[in-house]
């Protein structure tokens, strides 16, 4: 079929074969066309034509004497809605709507040719000019008589999975009588995956280096093998050509842009006249400003937020990224090698056809106008990235039965050395040889699924490497960095497969995938964890496998876990330490010390039996979609929705301009009866309130809750004095604050569907979440009980009291919405429920069993609170539930700077290391010894008020401060305790035991406060126990005045207690000083009753 010639001058489409025509009409042959030399031509029918895919021409005329095909632009613009642009060497066509390129033509002897197939084969032929050495490697496989099917396939490979459009131009004679587009490869659609394209910006050459456009890719979650995780791109605008290096840092992009400029200059005598990026902050540094002004090159950087402007860097970013995912994917190396990819990827695209270029490589258009830096770089036969090759391993370093060569896997090809890189994870080394042999079949590590760079394969990958020091690559070169002869210590545990084949290509049914299979593992599901094991036993090479966690649903036979032929183990022991915890956790195959050794439930009332049980059995979704799975949960979701909208908390609207949305998610939580059966499930939606801005959505922000050390001294009078304790639940308490600001919040998750798009929820009421809600809810909460006559605490502002003439009293506290009601006076209470009732929803939950995570039981002895919940909740949370427990929560024997438990380790939370990960699992250790134990609230005669302190000295041994302890009694039961580092240095033990006494008597004076306002005044003083005579000393009499005139204020304040007889200072002997435990390494008991 003759060529259509794009003609803008034609009213319709036209030609004069009638034999191309589908659905002909024949005509009445009084219609005619007017030809360009004046004369007429009968129309004698029409007809329709397939051009292309997306080419369909419609009422084409049939008019005999015409020797050609002609397009009509005006035609094809109306009928097919496109838009045609010309270009210097061809023109395209576009549709208007999805930017989507439908057709193309060529010029060709001044017209623009459209033939019937997508391109021309002469512009094919002529594209594919490339140099000799890359010529002789294609035709040596064209030329081949193997299936034409199989050789695109390996061609596809090799050249990095290009498309097969390219491939057609590189090699017209495989395509002979076949359609590219029907050759179809999942990877390309795994990695290169895209929506759909709009117009592009026609390609303007310009000299070369005139312009240079760059841009940095990074940090990747996992580091490439030379210890990289950046990367930067230098683009040349003319040829295209294009340069990358490695960076471990992006504050190298300075220094490598010079050796790149440098290079330019030395290599090919041009200057680079335009730098053009975006607006990182790596290209702004002074240096490379400097650098940039002393050059005469001009810095030009894109808008904020506007990665267009630099297009093309980012695309090349892009087409880098997809290159070096098909050949990740396809070959499935681990990911710390995807710098070998993105270089290989470089290679190959440098002599790839470009549509920009008119289908020229970028290379060749490089070497026309740098002939001579053709010798000085290597075309080698391409191979497929990441299979199988055998390097020759030379006589002198083998013996004479010695394999003669070493099986590696092919990374690439070297820009400084003619040859091929190979590494071999067995010696650890890198290699640059061409005495090898390829198995491009057989790729070297095992085929599984389509990998990507997941937070996941990022950790185990990065456990696999915690071993393998970094090395630093030598100064950039022209190409890339290629690190040759480099022993690179890697994982031995991760071994390739024996036998994993790319079946032999074979005849393709087109259209069909291409993607190559692999025999896949016995059990895909079976993943084993190795938890960490300590140095002791490593040293002591224990063998024991009770530490190993293995996936529930395996069902694999033990014996042949991960094991290949030779009996070797092919599953890495990984360190789990690294691990998320979710990732370690599992099902325990064994251990010595089970859970239940150390909590039980003998000795409990049935009821209290059954409360606590009902606790460990129901278990709390954590997502939405976990909770849409239940339908109790479902409902308590639904009825928080119902009860929001109930209360007017929002109105949904349209987002106004320039306003921010509030995020919002869920959270679960489970009600109990008194008698320790489930209440009610509850579903409560949270604000992020987080992403609220100051003086815009929220003004203040505080709001008292109650102290818990407030609540301890509440359970001693109780239990001495035998006041009731219950319990109340204000339900979606918050929404009963009032909100002033104007808030949007976004559509709550899980109901997004039912709503249109850009649509909030216009916030009226508080919400729990936002950071004014609590203040709203405490000041309404406030309000209501002062009006019943309460009286608010000053110690502790949500403690309420109110006294009756008779001497009774009623008492409420209140933790946000959960309210502990004690007294006396019970009708005062009923009142106060009924009240509260009126005023906001209620939930009486009878007698105060679970409050804040702790667990309060209560019998005639006295009263019990512990954590046990909480703490079973941790373990199983961190995987030592089936530890070994201990006696002290701290090891003697190491020192992290200073020996108080959890206060040791917290202060070094900003800078952990394993040493204090392994303190804290020490401390978890010690909590499994005794998870059920608790305080314990006795009734007794004492009526004293009692406070210990303590204080070691200097203590910490990288700063020398000491450390503070007290801890307080009230009527005979612990309530408060505290253990701090002291702010400055003391200079002898009576100074250090003396700030910690001044600090005591603080907290014995607010505990006083309390006792008041609950109606307990005392005139009996706050006994102090101190056993420091040289403290009591100074604080008694004004002596010692040239070693304490540096603690006057602390000296003054003690005297003036003392004085007044508001505190009593008693000297107790060491081992009688209850606090000492709060200033000293705790050796544990020693002696057990």
């Amino acid at each position: 079929m003759k060529p259509w010639i794009v003609d803008t001058g034609a009213s319709d489409h036209m030609t004069g074969d009638a034999a191309i025509l589908q659905n002909y009409k024949p005509s009445n042959g009084h219609s005619s066309v007017h030809i360009a030399d004046g004369s007429k031509s009968k129309i004698v029918g029409t007809g329709s034509i397939k051009l292309t895919k997306d080419l369909y021409l419609d009422s084409v005329l049939h008019v005999p004497n015409l020797d050609c095909n002609l397009l009509s632009i005006s035609k094809l613009a109306r009928d097919l809605q496109c838009v045609t642009k010309f270009y210097p060497n061809s023109c395209v066509f576009q549709d208007l709507k999805s930017g989507k390129m439908i057709g193309s033509a060529e010029l060709c002897s001044g017209l623009y040719l459209l033939s019937c197939g997508q391109f021309s084969n002469q512009v094919s032929q002529a594209s594919c000019v490339q140099s000799q050495s890359m010529l002789e490697s294609f035709n040596s496989v064209s030329n081949s008589k193997v299936n034409k099917d199989s050789e695109i396939i390996m061609l596809h490979y090799r050249l990095g999975h290009p498309s097969f459009v390219y491939l057609a131009k590189l090699f017209p004679k495989l395509f002979i009588n076949k359609n590219p587009a029907s050759y179809h490869c999942e990877i390309c659609q795994f990695a290169k995956h895209t929506r759909t394209v709009y117009p592009q910006i026609p390609y303007k050459p310009s000299t070369v280096f005139s312009l240079v456009h760059s841009d940095v890719w990074g940090p990747s979650r996992i580091k490439n093998i030379s210890g990289t995780r950046w990367f930067v791109t230098f683009v040349d605008d003319h040829t295209r050509v294009t340069w990358v290096f490695l960076m471990k840092e992006k504050s190298e992009v300075g220094h490598i842009f010079q050796t790149f400029n440098l290079m330019v200059q030395n290599q090919f005598n041009s200057k680079i006249q335009v730098l053009k990026s975006d607006n990182a902050k790596e290209y702004f540094t002074s240096s490379l400003s400097t650098y940039l002004q002393n050059h005469g090159i001009i810095h030009i950087s894109s808008c904020v937020d506007t990665p267009q402007q630099n297009g093309v860097a980012e695309r090349k970013n892009r087409h880098l990224l997809e290159v070096a995912r098909c050949l990740m994917f396809s070959s499935n190396v681990p990911n710390y090698f995807w710098g070998e990819a993105i270089l290989t990827a470089t290679y190959l695209i440098n002599r790839m056809p470009s549509r920009v270029l008119t289908f020229q490589s970028p290379r060749q258009l490089f070497l026309k106008q740098f002939p001579h830096t053709r010798a000085a770089s290597s075309d080698l036969p391409l191979k497929v990235f990441g299979c199988t090759a055998f390097v020759h391993v030379y006589p002198q370093n083998r013996s004479k039965f010695a394999p003669r060569a070493n099986k590696c896997i092919f990374l690439g090809y070297s820009p400084t050395q003619k040859g091929y890189k190979c590494y071999s994870p067995t010696n650890k080394r890198f290699y640059t040889t061409m005495d090898v042999s390829f198995f491009e079949h057989v790729f070297f590590y095992p085929k599984s699924h389509v990998q990507g760079e997941s937070m996941n394969e990022h950790q185990v990958w990065e456990s696999l490497l915690e071993g393998v020091p970094s090395f630093h690559s030598e100064s950039p070169n022209p190409s890339q960095f290629a690190p040759t002869e480099l022993s690179t210590p890697m994982p031995s545990s991760v071994q390739p497969a024996q036998h994993t084949n790319v079946p032999s290509p074979v005849t393709i049914q087109s259209p069909m995938p291409i993607q190559p299979i692999a025999p896949q593992l016995a059990n895909e599901n079976l993943q084993v964890y190795i938890r960490r094991r300590k140095r002791q036993e490593l040293e002591h090479g224990s063998q024991s496998t009770c530490g190993q966690y293995i996936d529930s649903n395996s069902s694999l036979p033990e014996e042949n876990i991960g094991e290949d032929r030779a009996g070797e183990v092919l599953i890495p022991s990984i360190d789990d330490s690294t691990l998320p915890i979710a990732l370690r956790k599992g099902v325990r195959r064994c251990t010595d010390h089970p859970i239940g050794n150390y909590v039980t439930y003998e000795g409990l009332s049935p009821s209290y039996r059954a409360f606590a049980t009902s606790l460990d059995d129901t278990q709390v979704p954590n997502t939405i979609q976990e909770a849409f799975k239940i339908s109790e949960w479902k409902k308590a979701v639904q009825d928080e929705i119902d009860a929001l909208e109930k209360n007017g908390t929002w109105t949904i609207t349209d987002l106004p301009v320039g306003k921010r949305p509030v995020g919002c998610k869920w959270i679960f939580t489970i009600k109990y009866k008194a008698d320790g059966s489930v209440e009610r499930f509850k579903a409560r939606l949270v604000a992020r309130g987080f992403t609220q801005s100051y003086g815009i959505d929220y003004q203040e922000t505080f709001a008292p809750v109650a102290k818990l050390n407030t609540i301890r001294i509440l359970l001693s009078l109780a239990v001495n004095q035998d006041w009731c304790l219950q319990q109340l639940d204000i339900k979606n308490a918050f929404l009963n604050g009032d909100l002033e600001e104007e808030v949007y919040m976004e559509i709550p998750p899980g109901f997004e569907e039912s709503m249109a798009k850009n649509q909030v929820c216009k916030l009226q009421k508080s919400l729990y979440g936002l950071k004014q809600s609590p203040r709203a809810w405490f000041d309404r909460f406030t309000k209501a009980v002062l009006k019943l006559g309460y009286k608010q605490g000053q110690a502790d502002h949500t403690l309420f009291v109110k006294k009756s003439h008779a001497g009774k009293m009623a008492i409420l506290i209140v933790y946000v919405d959960d309210i502990i009601l004690s007294g006396n006076d019970m009708e005062e209470l009923q009142n106060l429920k009924k009240y509260l009732s009126e005023e906001f929803e209620v939930k009486d939950l009878g007698n105060l069993k679970y409050f804040l995570g702790m667990e309060v039981a209560r019998s005639r002895k006295g009263i019990v609170v512990s954590q046990r919940k909480y703490i079973l909740d941790l373990l199983k949370e961190t995987g030592m539930l089936g530890c070994k427990p201990i006696d002290t929560p701290m090891d003697s024997q190491k020192k992290l700077g200073i020996e108080k438990e959890m206060s040791a380790v917290s202060q070094f939370m900003h800078i952990p290391t394993e040493e204090h990960m392994e303190a804290v699992y020490r401390i978890l250790r010690y909590l499994k010894m005794t998870p059920g134990k608790g305080l314990f609230f006795r009734k007794t005669e004492n009526r004293d008020t009692e406070v210990y302190s303590d204080a070691d000295w200097a203590g910490n041994i990288i700063d020398r401060r000491s450390t503070s302890g007290y801890c307080s009694f009230v009527w005979g039961n612990l309530v408060t305790w505290r253990s701090k580092k002291q702010s400055v240095v003391a200079r002898s033990s009576a100074e250090a035991e003396y700030r910690a006494l001044a600090q005591g008597i603080c907290e014995g004076i607010w505990i006083k406060r309390v006792l008041s306002e609950l109606g307990q005044t005392s005139s009996s003083p706050i006994l102090m126990m101190c056993d420091n005579q040289a403290a009591i000393s100074i604080a008694k009499n004004p002596v010692h005045h040239d070693r304490t005139k540096h603690v006057e204020i602390d000296r003054h304040f003690i005297t003036e207690k003392v004085t007044s007889e508001t505190v009593k200072l008693n000297y107790v002997p060491t081992k009688h000083q209850t606090a000492d435990i709060l200033t000293k390494l705790y050796l544990g008991l020693t002696s057990k009753t």
